[in-house]
């Protein structure tokens, strides 16, 4: 038995009725919601997390796989998998190669980044696999977030490699152009965040407004609260509520409310040029103009 095969025989007989119940309805898998026709096996993240760990050792843990690590060229049977726990399998085991091959120790070795290119490449491959919030989530930010940063691209390459997702008709693509910008956020540069926050403004899911306000308000806390007031003076008034909602979280209580209540009063007005100035005193670092990627 190959070994995805054997990964995915072993998540099969790990099955859990009732969780299984539990996860169609909480990534709503019903006619016409986002989720449509997902399968899930009923396994919690914890437990797919052991079985990434058996896959990459021999013998480790609870769960044993008595085959050499799964290498990258198996993965792809993974991700095609119609269960969804499987899917996620496949990516968590790209995530944890990945990473191991991007330690400060093998950043610009050549067979590092030979292997780190074809992981890349793998998970746009196949990113229309990743068809769920939690799967976009839990690897967009650290396979192409993490390429965001690497030295070995150019500008040019980032820029095109997350347009394309953006522009993609597949929402979740477009979740993937936003999500991946908390990894740059992290490491202080706020652009790519600002920059995909703009381009998908007007998006009409609610999974992307949630997408975007997280991702200002990370960038926010990460970067610059001021960046992230700057932002809404020039936005607040176009976004949608859960977006705004979102991206505001993390601010006292009063400037939520004063934010909140701006830019109400500008929607009722049908205002479209709002002024926001009674809004600076929370402003505590000069002001800065938004940064361009």
């Amino acid at each position: 038995m190959a070994r995805a095969q054997e990964i995915i025989a072993l998540m099969e007989g790990m099955r859990n009725e009732e969780q299984r119940r539990v996860l169609m309805g909480f990534f709503k898998t019903g006619p016409g919601d986002y989720g449509e026709g997902d399968e899930f096996l009923g396994l919690k993240v914890p437990q797919t997390r052991e079985v990434v760990k058996a896959a990459l050792s021999i013998g480790h843990g609870p769960l044993t796989i008595n085959r050499e690590p799964i290498t990258i060229a198996e993965v792809p049977e993974l991700l095609m998998s119609k269960w969804h726990e499987v899917r996620l399998c496949g990516l968590l085991i790209l995530v944890a190669k990945f990473e191991k091959l991007a330690t400060k120790r093998l950043l610009h070795d050549a067979e590092a980044i030979k292997k780190r290119d074809e992981i890349v490449a793998m998970y746009l491959k196949y990113a229309e696999r990743a068809n769920n919030w939690d799967l976009v989530d839990l690897s967009a930010p650290k396979i192409l977030g993490a390429s965001l940063l690497s030295p070995q691209k150019g500008e040019d390459w980032k820029r095109r490699m997350l347009d394309e997702l953006a522009a993609s008709d597949n929402l979740w693509k477009q979740r993937m152009s936003m999500v991946c910008t908390w990894k740059t956020s992290q490491m202080g540069d706020p652009s790519w965040c600002l920059r995909y926050a703009e381009i998908h403004l007007h998006h009409p899911h609610d999974l992307m407004h949630k997408a975007v306000g997280w991702m200002l308000r990370e960038m926010g806390k990460r970067c610059s609260m001021d960046l992230l007031r700057e932002f809404l003076r020039q936005h607040a008034h176009e976004m949608p509520r859960t977006m705004l909602r979102y991206a505001i979280e993390k601010m006292s209580d009063e400037e939520r409310k004063r934010w909140l209540l701006a830019v109400e009063t500008s929607k009722d007005s049908k205002g479209t040029n709002t002024d926001y100035t009674n809004l600076t005193n929370f402003d505590k670092e000069p002001k800065k103009p938004l940064p361009i990627v």
